[in-house]
This record gives C-alpha cells, structure tokens and sequence, in this order.
C-alpha cells in the first residue's frame, strides 16, 4: 500500500497561501516545531487570557487578541527565549448553559464539540501553542484542582459562607454580580434585576485590599489597566464617628457620647464611616441602610409598619440600581441619635442610597456638602446648614445646592476659621479624645461571592453533617464530579438544579460517617479563571495541581495580554488567589502577571459588529479567501494593537500585495543568474542602510505591541527593495524574512528554506543591525529665498555651504526666485540655507 500523497509544493514562483500554509502545518506537526522544552534556558511564559469557546465559533476579536500574543511570542523565540505558549478553554459558566438550553443540547455535549471547533480554527490561524499542555476547565482533570483551591482558601479562613443580598435574574434564575447589571436590568438578557436574600459562600479579599492596592504600583501594566483596579479597591481615608441612640422626649435620653464605654459602639450606638468628618457640625441627620441591624431595633412602635413596608419595597430593588438612582425615597425610624460634635439630637432614617457593603451601612447626612443628602433633605424638610464656606462667602450665605468646594469651615464651633484640610484631622483628634472617633481606612472592595445557584460549573467541595457540621471534602475525594443529569434547567427556587437529585447530594459524612449532604451551589467561574495560568506547565501531571520546580522555572507570567473587560475583577481574583497561595508557602511570588497589556477592539466599517447588523467577520471564510498569514498581518496592520481598529474589506488587497511582493523578491533573487553574493553581486549599498533601519525599527516596535508601524516599515522597505523592479540580493531578502516571521509565519518559513536556511525560521534567530549603516551619507536642506522656503535639495552629509548652494542654485524650481550672484548666503549646516538675492 502507497503512502498518503504529500501536500503538493506550491509554483515557487506564485504565492499561494492555501498550498504554503498546508505544507507548514503539516511540517509543524510532524518536526514539534511549537513543543516547548519545558526545561529550556532563558524561559519566557508568553500568556494570553483563555477564550470561551462559544458555539458560533473563533471571532474576529479572538483572532486580533491571539494573533498579537502570538507575534510577541514568536519574537520573543527569535531574540532567544524558550517561549512557552500554551491555551485552554473557559468553558463553564452561564453562557454556555444558556445556549445549551436555547438549542436543546446538553452542554456535556455541546462545550468538547465547541472546544474541538475552537482548537481547528486556532490551528488554522498559525498560531505557536503547545496543544500538549491545554486546559479545559470543564474537565474534571482540571477542576478537581479548582475545588483543591477553594479548599486553600477555606483551610486559610478566607472561605466562608453567609447569608447576604444579592443582584437576582428571575430569567437567568442565578445571582447577578453588580458588574453584571445596566440600569437594573441583567446585562445577558435585559431583565429587570431583583434582590433577594440567600445563603451564598464568600472569599474574604477584602482583607488582601491595602496589598491588591499597594502592590500596583510595582507591576508593569498599562496605567488605565491599574487605575481602574485602584477604583474598584477603593480606598478611602476617613474615621468612625459615634452616634448614640438617644430619645429626646425623656429626660434619660439627653445620653452624650462620654455615656459610650472606651469609644466602642454597642447596641444602641450607631457607627457611621466618613472621609468628611471636618463637615460633623452639618450633620443634621443619619441614614441607615435598610438591612442594617439596629434598624429593628431603634425603630418606634409607631413607625414599625412605615419602616417594614419600605424595606420590602427596597428588597425588590437590585443593588446597582440603588447606588445610582435619583429619585429620593425612605422612612423615618422614630429614633435620635447625638450628633457628637453639637452634642444635638438628630433623627435616624432609612433609605435606599446607603447600603450594607460600603462603610458601616450608616452615613452622617450633611445636606449642605453633599449632593443626595441635599436632595433628600430637600424632599423630606430635613434641615440643611453650611459648616465650609468659599471666598466671599460666611455662615449666613445661603445654599441653592450642596457646596464642594474647598474653605474655611463656619458653624463648626471652636474650629471656624479652619481650613478644609486641616479641620478633618483636628476633629478627629477631638472627637477621639471624648471616644466619639477613631481615624480609619475604608475600601470599598468587598468580599467576591463565588457561589452559582446554576449547574453548569464545579460543584463547591463542601459537605452539611447534622453531627459535625460544614465538613469540607477531603483532599483524596477529590474530584466531586459534577454529575450528568437531564433536567439541569434552573427554576426561580433560588437552589441549584442539583438540589433535585438526592442519588448525588446524600453521601456519607467523611468525619462521622452519617449521611450528610453536599453542597449543591456550583462556584463562580472566575474562580476555574484565578488559577489557569499556574497549572499550564503542570497539565500533564495529574497528581499535583502545579510542579514546584516547573512553577520555579516559569512563573510568574513573563507576558500576559487579554481584553480591557477583564482588566479588573479576573486580574483582581487571580492576584487575590496567588497572594493566597503564596502565605501558604505554595508558590514563591504573590503577582502572578509580571507585565500586562490590554488589547483594543475591532470594528467593522465604523461600526461595532453584531449579529443584528449582519456585519460579524466570520475567519474562516478570509483565511480560506486570503490565507492566514494575510489575514493575521492586516488584523494587525489596522492600528494600534492596544486601540484596535477598523476592518474595511477592502483594505486586505494592500496587504495581500505586500506578502506577494515579498515572495516574488525572493523568487527573484533565487533564480539561475541572480545575485548570490560573488563579488560582483554585492548588495546595495543605499538598500543595505534601509534595512538596517528597518531591522531596528521593527525590533523596536514588536514590544511595544506597535504592530502597524512594523508592518508599515517592512512595506516601506520592500519598497526600495524593488525600486524599478530591481532584482534584489540575497543579503538583502534573509533578514526581511526573519522580521516577517512573526507576523506571517507560514510563508517566512517557505522563504527561509528556499534561501537556505536549515530547520525553522523560528530559531534561526532575529536579525542583527548595524549602527554605523543607521548614519546617513546625505542630508537634505532646506532652501529659503528672501526667507520663503522655495525648496529641498540633498547634498552629502559634510558638504559645504559653496556645495550646498550651488546644488540649490542649479534646481530650476528654487533658481527661479534669485536674479544673478545672490548678495548673501546664510548656511545652517546640515539643515538650512537661505539666499539673500
């Protein structure tokens, strides 16, 4: 029997991307031309956030995103680097369960068929992955280590479970982050949000907040990247402030703060966090969140029912809404509290605009220096005093809207005449010295609620024994494997699918032995996302979650590049997680991602692309059209990698030309009779110095993700390449192929060997410059006449100011403005002359 039939060699002549393409992916496969040695010197992890492999398939914006990973990577291969450059699959989660439900498909079905779609469209690109160590957080494989890290966090007291509010979809029947709600509507399918109350498991990262924060200053991430972590930690320097409870209408409630026992709050003291605590003699009321605890009991008989109805009311509400809403609604409590500074009953309400997960669920209202509290105040006839007046203002200046600026603080007692900044701290100091304060740092980062009441996800490894309680699962009984049930289908009971099937929750206590119940909450999937990056170089070892010694040797990340979406809450989960691992003595570094880099986005003709405008780039289509390399070095010709830009169809044809120019100067140089570097076939000497400044322009731009002006430049160079359609040297053909490898990689490897080079173009290294061809041997002069620029003209670098003018002089288009011998000559050397005619 014959062996199967070669892919045929393409006319070495004519590009055809089709025929080049395959011959190279078939050579890649059979030479393990992307197998990284995972031992190798120099190691450089080259990582880019994993895809959710959705059933339309790879996208556009994936192959952007892939491809300017993969460039960087590639060259970071030719500098010298052993490059490891793995991918995997973000398979979990809530959109693949909904579009199993939409199309009637299990989604153990649907995701391994997406995968292997993903996979053959990745291949297709070109892209430089080592497939043997791919993740796919689906398979119990990987997220039996997902759960093993839940059990470090657990293990740490960084896991534990509460009952809290939270954002509710009564479509997608699951807990909403507040990151997924649009002005009160879920942001997948539009509906409006509730809020309910339920049994959630928490990870504390609020205690990680001062070092989330304080360590971004130290990483090599892109400002904006850094700056939107910053808000989100959300620091705040400010104080605790003491407000006791008190009832007016008796003579046993004129209570003080001094009636407050070392400054410490009790049951009938209200806390209330403040980075304005300069502004405490304006406070003329407070504001309780509806939840908050003493609100049942401060609330008078009389009010209870006003009081109960409007916390319904406020439990319909999803907690984004509630943060920005502008209607002003709540309800008196019936109770006082003492204002500590004025030593003043002021009463205590509730509303919707202050919630439980900022501060102390309590806020001072200072209707006359804060804008809500100004409107509420404003719709209730709460009482409204300036204690910070501006220039040209005092005590008496009224207010027609709550004042910002800075000041000298008025109404404040012992400290008017104080300037903003200076009063903050003196009050405190004061108040801290009656126990009514004390300074404190606030973060508005509160703790990630990981668990899904969904069941596409890995189930959380936690058992419920009547005899011994919360039982995490022992470490050996791992994985819990997520079971494949039919009715997976979430209802609007606020419990997992999973809760239906006694058969997989009921197993036997591990402490005890009695019948105990699993958890049947499935975990959010950033958490399979917070650790992907460390089991990379570990996947193909099934006994520990990452090796030591690999994680030593390549971690952490050297490179990570992925979307602006992700740049806070996964960045932010995956340095929380490593920081955890790290105090358990687990893994050497606590910031996972040395450098980061955030890639733009891709439009189509001016517009964004979606399915409703039947504008969506589909790359199969292009590449089977165009070819790979063709349609990975116009993605990146488009703009700037971090901006992204806008795909016109037309604009591929210039590209196209490019590569095609490229091969026909190497066909050209290659036939019988062309220059092949004797003596009397030397290269060009002009050509050889626009190379060089090509070769130093394009290594300079790669790391800067500056792909655009790359490409721009090589095509400025095959310009003079091919000037007049001269036949090029060879010497001047080898090095541009090496600089378009990474761009282009099937076609750099064709021309590599066709001009003789050995193995793959990959290694054959980058190509070096050399300085002394960047010095030019002309320069260009500008020519005035009377102190009018008429013209340009080159002369030799060190020519004179007599050279220098007779050149101007003998250009008819500058000769036209000077009537015999000019009178004077005024030289700048290397940049101007001026004739005085």
């Amino acid at each position: 029997m014959s062996a199967p039939t070669p892919p045929s060699a393409p006319d070495r002549d004519t590009y055809d991307p089709a025929a080049v393409e395959a011959i190279w992916h078939a050579r890649w496969q059979e030479r393990g031309t992307h197998r990284t040695d995972l031992s190798g010197a120099n190691p450089f992890f080259q990582l880019m956030m994993f895809p959710y492999p959705s059933a339309e398939g790879l996208h556009v914006g994936n192959l952007y995103a892939f491809t300017g990973n993969d460039i960087h990577g590639r060259f970071q291969r030719l500098k010298g680097h052993t490059v490891f450059q793995p991918l995997g699959f973000d398979a979990f989660g809530i959109h693949s369960e909904n579009y199993a439900l939409k199309v009637g498909v299990h989604p153990m079905e649907l995701i391994p068929r997406n995968v292997a779609n993903f996979r053959r469209q990745l291949d297709r690109a070109g892209l430089m992955v080592d497939w043997r160590y791919a993740v796919d957080t689906t398979r119990p494989d990987y997220y039996k280590w997902t759960q093993w890290v839940f059990l470090q966090l657990y293990k740490q007291g960084l896991a534990y479970r509460k009952s809290a509010a939270v954002n509710w979809c009564p479509s997608c029947k699951t807990v909403l982050a507040n990151e997924q709600v649009e002005s009160g509507n879920c942001e997948r399918c539009g509906t409006e949000v509730t809020q309910r109350v339920l049994e959630q498991w928490f990870c504390r990262i609020s205690e990680y907040a001062p070092r989330l924060l304080g360590n971004l200053d130290r990483l090599d991430w892109s400002e904006t990247t850094k700056q939107a972590q910053r808000n989100w930690i959300g620091r705040s320097e400010g104080a605790h402030l003491l407000f006791p409870v008190t009832d007016p209408r008796t003579d046993a409630g004129a209570a003080t703060v001094a009636d407050v026992p070392d400054g410490e709050p009790d049951d009938d003291t209200i806390t209330v966090f403040t980075t304005r605590p300069d502004t405490v003699f304006g406070a003329t009321y407070l504001v309780l969140a509806p939840e908050h605890p003493l609100v049942d009991v401060i609330t008078t008989p009389e009010r209870r029912a006003a009081v109960e109805a409007y916390r319904v009311r406020t439990a319909q509400q999803d907690l984004v809404s509630r943060k920005v809403t502008k209607e002003k609604t709540g309800a008196f409590t019936g109770a006082y509290a003492i204002n500590p500074a004025t030593q003043r009953p002021i009463p205590v309400w509730i509303a919707d605009y202050v919630l439980m997960e900022y501060g102390t669920g309590a806020i001072m209202a200072v209707p006359g220096h804060d804008e809500r509290d100004f409107a509420f105040a404003q719709v209730f006839g709460l009482p409204i005093v300036r204690v910070v007046a501006g220039d040209g203002e005092d005590a008496r200046t009224p207010l027609a809207e709550a004042f910002h600026g800075e000041g000298r603080l008025v109404n404040s007692a012992r400290f008017d005449g104080l300037r903003v900044d200076e009063a903050k701290g003196r009050i405190v100091e004061w108040l801290a010295s009656r126990k009514a304060a004390r300074a404190v740092t606030n973060y508005r980062l509160h703790d990630w609620c990981i668990s899904r009441q969904r069941y596409w996800g890995p189930p959380i490894p936690i058992l419920y024994c009547d005899a011994c309680g919360v039982v995490p699962v022992p470490e050996a009984q791992l994985p819990v494997v997520l079971p494949n049930i039919p009715d997976y289908r979430p209802d609007d009971s606020g419990v997992s699918p999973l809760a239906r099937h006694e058969e997989w929750y009921h197993v036997p206590c591990p402490r005890c032995g009695a019948v105990a119940r699993r958890e049947t909450d499935v975990s959010d999937t950033f958490l399979d996302s917070a650790w992907y990056f460390l089991r990379y170089p570990s996947a193909d070892r099934d006994d520990v979650p990452f090796d030591a010694a690999r994680t030593r040797h390549w971690l952490p990340v050297t490179s990570y590049i992925g979307g602006n979406e992700h740049a806070v809450l996964h960045l932010l989960y995956a340095r929380f997680v490593t920081m955890v691992l790290h105090d358990a003595g687990l893994v050497p570094f606590e910031e996972p991602f040395a450098t980061f880099r955030a890639h733009g986005l891709i439009i189509r003709e001016g517009a964004k692309m979606s399915k409703s405008k039947g504008n969506v780039i589909t790359p199969d289509a292009l590449i089977e059209q165009w070819g790979a390399d063709t349609f990975r070095t116009y993605l990146m010709f488009l703009g700037a990698f971090e901006e992204g830009g806008d795909y016109r169809d037309s604009g591929i044809v210039g590209v196209r030309r490019f590569l095609d120019r490229v091969w026909a100067s190497a066909a050209a140089c290659t036939r019988d009779g062309a220059p092949d570097g004797a003596p009397d076939g030397a290269p060009d000497a002009g050509v050889l110095r626009k190379l060089h400044a090509t070769i130093k322009k394009v290594g300079e731009d790669i790391p800067r993700l500056s792909y655009n002006t790359a490409i721009a430049a090589m095509m400025e160079y095959v310009n003079a390449l091919r000037a007049g359609e001269r036949i090029p040297h060879h010497d001047e053909v080898r090095p541009l192929v090496s600089l378009l490898a990474p761009f282009a990689p099937h076609l750099a490897e064709a021309l590599h060997e066709r001009l003789g080079g050995t193995g793959s173009v990959m290694d054959a290294g980058w190509p070096a410059f050399d300085p002394a061809l960047l010095v030019e041997d002309e320069a260009e002069i500008v020519v005035q006449v009377a102190g009018k620029v008429r013209g340009k003209v080159r002369v030799p670098r060190h020519a004179g100011q007599d050279a220098v003018a007779a050149a101007a002089l003998a250009d008819p288009a500058i000769a036209k403005f000077v009537n015999g011998t000019p009178k004077k000559l005024v030289y700048v050397p290397g940049r101007l002359l001026n004739v005085v005619p």
